[in-house]
């Protein structure tokens, strides 16, 4: 964020929004630029792909 510019990713359209323009119910962010807010939904996938995997070890039932 080089000045300030926050960027969104919008659920209902699929596109990267500079500064909020829609309802916060429909975005993913605020993301410092707009090549992270474009990965929104690949680094949310990664982030819960990674929560689920400590939570299996958490509980002792990793398949590792």
């Amino acid at each position: 964020m080089t000045d300030g510019t926050e960027f969104f990713y919008n659920l209902s359209t699929g596109s990267v929004e500079e500064g909020r323009q829609s309802p916060a119910t429909d975005l993913m962010g605020p993301y410092a630029s707009r090549a992270e807010a474009q990965q929104a939904l690949k680094t949310a996938a990664a982030r819960n792909e990674k929560w689920e995997q400590d939570n299996d070890a958490w509980e002792g039932t990793d398949e590792a």
